[in-house]
């Protein structure tokens, strides 16, 4: 049995299907991502795993206990960050978590030791209306680790977050997982998907569209090979004679040759002494996720 079972959950809101038919399975200590654009579903599924919605139809297991209704056993073992989190007001950041750890028995020491890793000690005295956006995050989630729960899901953690505090977030859920929890991820950078999770599912329009391994999705796509050679290095007309080329342009950087062959065409680009300055580009996680969900924008 799976650390999280979900089969064919449904719900809906008037003639809006918010989730439709969603099934998968999250193994014990598996880091598991949720992917998709606005409106696609993520957060509902998301809470109606952790029991604070009802579905409509379909079931839910984890750890082996069902969810809904709200179950004693299982709250201790789970850890949430919703996307939108209250605190109580006029609290400090350490009397934030104090709180939180009083309410599972937990001593006040480990909300320190979450404060701290989360990178907050110097504001443990800050009312939480004071902290920014980006801080209030990482205070979350904080708050939803103090307990050291079997299960942690984490909607849109790294939101309002600059890059480096982004990066230093990611070695400590990658920590998390590390140390045998069970993760489960909502979020819209891809390539955090693509770094922490060992396998994401993608859903539009509350399915679920596809679900694999990062690496096997970008493989599954068979996108091309973008290999740039610096300005100078390559005759255009040099490159478009090469086998295993497929389209070569010019941008800022320099000569651009796209190819489903790139062994073949970085062999030939060294026989020529042309790989001064050559930069490799292969599908990502984004291009899987734009050709399965499109491209048009959504509000």
């Amino acid at each position: 049995m799976g650390a999280i079972e979900v089969n064919d959950l449904a719900k809906a809101y008037g003639e809006l299907r918010a989730v439709n038919g969603v099934s998968f399975e999250v193994a014990e200590g598996e880091f598991f991502g949720i992917l998709g654009p606005n409106g696609a579903g993520k957060t509902t599924t998301l809470e109606m795993i952790e029991g604070l919605r009802k579905p409509d139809a379909g079931t839910v297991t984890v750890l082996g206990e069902k969810p809904w209704p709200r179950n004693p056993r299982l709250l201790p073992r789970m850890g949430v960050q919703l996307q939108a989190s209250s605190f109580f007001e006029r609290l400090s950041a350490r009397e934030q978590i104090h709180t939180f750890a009083a309410l599972y028995g937990v001593a006040p020491k480990r909300g320190d030791e979450w404060l701290e890793r989360v990178g907050l000690e110097d504001k443990v005295d800050t009312r939480v209306e004071d902290l920014s956006g980006g801080q209030m995050q990482r205070l979350s989630i904080a708050c939803a680790l103090v307990h050291d729960p079997d299960v942690v899901f984490l909607d849109e953690p790294t939101a309002a977050l600059d890059p480096q505090a982004r990066r230093n977030l990611w070695d400590l859920l990658a920590g998390l997982n590390d140390s045998g929890r069970t993760v489960v991820l909502t979020t819209h950078y891809m390539d955090e998907a693509e770094v922490l999770c060992d396998r994401v599912a993608i859903m539009d329009r509350g399915q679920v569209l596809k679900l694999d391994t990062p690496r096997q999705l970008i493989r599954s796509l068979d996108a091309p090979t973008r290999i740039t050679v610096a300005a100078g290095q390559l005759e255009q007309s040099e490159a478009e004679a090469m086998a295993g080329i497929e389209k070569v342009h010019l941008d800022t950087d320099g000569l651009v040759l796209t190819t489903r062959q790139p062994a073949v065409v970085l062999t030939k680009l060294a026989d020529n002494g042309h790989l001064d300055g050559v930069a490799v580009a292969s599908g990502t996680l984004e291009d899987v996720f734009l050709d399965v969900t499109g491209r048009e924008y959504r509000a």
